[in-house]
């Protein structure tokens, strides 16, 4: 964790199950304009990772940055069961 941004978590439960991070498959920022403050100022407001966790299932997270400093929110963006699902 560098400058503010998020680690990523070892692992985490959703719906009552716990997952596990294996691996990192993919990882990327997302910014928008600040505010309506004039000029071309951008604000980094989430961070993404794709993920493949230890049962095999893809997953998508995104941490959404709040004003708050070290203040971070986790939200799971889409998961994929597999081709078996």
């Amino acid at each position: 964790m560098a400058r503010g941004e998020p680690g990523l978590p070892q692992a985490f439960t959703w719906r009552g199950r716990r997952f596990t991070i294996d691996h990192t498959l993919k990882a990327w920022k997302q910014s928008q304009p600040e505010g309506r403050k004039k000029g071309n100022e951008r604000y980094l407001r989430r961070h993404y990772w794709t993920v493949r966790t230890t049962t095999g299932e893809m997953m998508t997270l995104y941490c959404l940055r709040t004003a708050r400093r070290g203040q971070h929110r986790w939200f799971l963006y889409t998961i994929d069961d597999g081709p078996d699902a």
